[in-house]
């Protein structure tokens, strides 16, 4: 059977790689507590974001799914997630047991999905998952802007008043119950595949 090997260099790729290359940044940004700070640091986080899915788009249009790919794509994902709530936990905007079952779920499912790679199994990532990564990225964009906006294109009424913190910490919840939930979900879809 003939395959068609991509360069490694491509331009999903290089999405992927940005996305690795701006944790530095956010990390230097979230140094600082302020409101600019968080308005910077989410924008770039929206940015890298979009990446995400961009660089995902344009792979499939194009044809060019790499190994490689596969493999930096999930990883990136998972840094700039982890880079952005180990900031922002010494301002006390996320309780650090939601964290530690975000990443913990992370570090465990990556360790499962390379076990059933070893084993040329190939576990697809659920819709539940899909949501979860939706959820997260929508509560940690909250949890960066973080404070108080009482302004909508230019007008200021209370009715338009928004706290982002409260914002963040309301999908954050969805986002850590979807956690735990799409975790158990792949570990049950792991065992029965495993086991034949």
């Amino acid at each position: 059977m003939n395959r068609t090997h991509h360069p490694v260099i491509n331009i999903p790729n290089i999405l992927t790689m940005l996305r690795i290359a701006a944790i530095p940044l956010l990390v230097f940004i979230l140094l600082s507590p302020t409101r600019e700070a968080g308005f910077w640091a989410a924008a770039l986080f929206a940015a890298a974001s979009a990446t995400d899915w961009l660089d995902g788009y344009i792979a499939r249009r194009m044809g060019i799914v790499t190994v490689f790919g596969k493999f930096l794509d999930p990883i990136a994902d998972k840094l700039i997630v982890a880079a952005a709530l180990i900031m922002i936990l010494p301002f006390g905007r996320v309780p650090a047991w939601m964290v530690l079952v975000i990443l913990g779920r992370e570090i465990v499912i990556t360790g499962l999905r390379g076990i059933a790679s070893s084993e040329g199994i190939v576990i697809q990532a659920s819709d539940l998952g899909k949501f979860k990564t939706i959820f997260q990225i929508t509560a940690i964009l909250g949890l960066l802007l973080h404070y108080d906006y009482n302004w909508f294109f230019g007008i200021s009424h209370p009715l338009l008043h928004v706290n982002m913190h409260n914002f963040g910490m309301f999908f954050f919840w969805i986002a850590t119950v979807l956690t735990v939930w799409s975790g158990i979900d792949y570990l049950v879809r792991f065992v029965k595949i495993i086991g034949r």
